[in-house]
Parts: structure tokens; C-alpha cells; sequence
């Protein structure tokens, strides 16, 4: 027995732990419209700038600042909602097309009335009233949300850019 070997004991290697796999972890979200409240009675087909105008005319009721809202329809022109997309100084409300889209297609309007007021009672729009309200015919054409108006509510007038024929696009 002399002739054998010695036994040598050979260390275990330390296993090392397989790394798992973890997909880039997206997130996830899930978009939904609430009611805040339900102010308006709900209403016939808006088919005029006067019907607009004297259903919006209450949202604006007070205000010293502008404000814009979108008001959303369905495919026969009865609204679905009204949102409030910016509230702004006395002189002006920023307002950005994908934040006056966004409300819309989340409430699935088929079209849309765009208002705002000035405060300073005169509804002679701007000329950034003008660019904004082409910039949102582009969008509005893009995204097959048909944009009927925009009303500028001064205190007693209004101003209907439909009715004046759009600004040239």
C-alpha cells in the first residue's frame, strides 16, 4: 500500500452565481379621462360661432387672465367635454398644439372648438392668436380631429376665425 499516492485534496472552486438576465424594465402607463364636473347641460349639435360662443361664454365668466380651453365633440357636434389647456396673465396664454391635442384624443372627440378670452374686453385676435390657430389646423388635419372654430370672447363681442374664413394656411 505503500505504492499508492497520497490523496491530494483539491480546494472546491467557489461556484459563481450566473448572472440573471433582466430586460430593460419599461413602464407602463395607462391614461385615463375623470370628470371634474359636470357644469354644463348638456346641449343640442354646436352648428354656429354664436352657439359657441354663448355656451363657453360662462367658463370665462371673472376672469382676470386668459385662459384657453378645447371643447371636445363627437362625430355629430355635441360636446363630450370641455378641458382648460392653459390659464395664462393678463396678456397671454402659452399654449402648445400637443397640449390641446392631447384631452381630445383621450376623450375621443371627432372635433373640436378651441376658445380663449382677453381680458381686456377687446376679441380682435393677435397675430399670435393667428399663428396658433394655424398651427392647430395642421395638427387637427394630421390627427383627423376636425378643428370648427376658434372663439375669442372679449366682454359683450366675440370673434369667430371661422366666420372670418381662417387665417391662409
Amino acid at each position: 500500500m505503500q505504492d499508492q499516492e497520497p490523496l491530494t485534496v483539491r480546494p472546491k472552486r467557489l461556484s459563481t452565481p450566473k448572472p440573471t438576465f433582466k430586460p430593460y424594465g419599461v413602464p407602463r402607463y395607462r391614461l385615463t379621462l375623470v370628470a371634474e364636473s359636470s357644469g354644463l347641460a348638456p346641449s343640442g349639435p354646436i352648428q354656429t360661432s354664436v352657439a359657441a360662443a354663448s355656451l363657453l361664454r360662462p367658463c370665462f365668466d371673472g376672469l382676470d387672465r386668459e385662459q384657453f380651453l378645447v371643447c371636445g365633440l363627437d362625430t355629430k357636434h355635441r360636446i363630450i367635454g370641455i378641458n382648460i389647456v392653459s390659464i395664462g396673465s393678463l396678456t397671454l396664454a402659452i399654449v402648445h398644439p400637443r397640449e390641446v391635442f392631447k384631452p381630445l384624443i383621450l376623450m375621443n372627440a371627432a372635433a373640436f372648438i378651441c376658445a380663449h378670452n382677453h381680458p381686456s374686453s377687446d376679441p380682435t385676435p393677435s397675430p399670435e392668436d393667428r399663428v396658433l390657430t394655424r398651427r392647430l389646423r395642421q395638427g387637427a388635419e394630421i390627427l383627423g380631429i376636425t378643428l370648427l372654430d376658434h372663439v375669442v370672447l372679449g366682454e359683450e363681442r366675440y370673434f369667430s376665425f371661422a366666420d372670418q374664413g381662417w387665417p391662409v394656411t
